[in-house]
């Protein structure tokens, strides 16, 4: 294929596009708050450094709260969300679960409040 066609995207590339997504949907009614937040993706998580349960659970995603003059961070690791769901419908709606749920843990909100589609019984 041609390059630029959706079929010579590799599957990193197809999953970013699902976070750009995630992240311009939000953006229609939150703008202004996440002006000040980056947004990146990580093939894994960084391995579980403490507690007996830590090693039992894969993060999806991960807020970084701004400091020490570095912008908050949602990070969206690829790979544990890939291996939860097949399809690329499941996976764009667990990206929008995982963007939400971070990005109203850096903002002190409930993800409904953020997305009123948020979660499973949603929509």
């Amino acid at each position: 294929m041609p390059s630029g066609t959706p079929l010579s995207r590799s599957r990193s590339e197809l999953f970013d596009e699902l976070v750009l997504d995630a992240v311009e949907r939000l953006e229609v009614g939150w703008a202004d708050s996440l002006r000040g937040i980056e947004f990146a993706v990580e093939d894994v998580p960084p391995p579980p450094v403490d507690g007996p349960r830590a090693a039992e659970t894969v993060l999806l995603g991960r807020s970084i709260p701004a400091g020490a003059g570095d912008p908050a961070r949602v990070v969206v690791y690829r790979r544990p969300i890939e291996a939860r769901v097949s399809g690329e419908r499941a996976r764009g709606a667990l990206v929008q679960d995982v963007v939400v749920e971070q990005v109203a843990e850096l903002l002190g909100l409930e993800p409904e409040t953020l997305d009123p589609d948020y979660g499973p019984e949603a929509g």
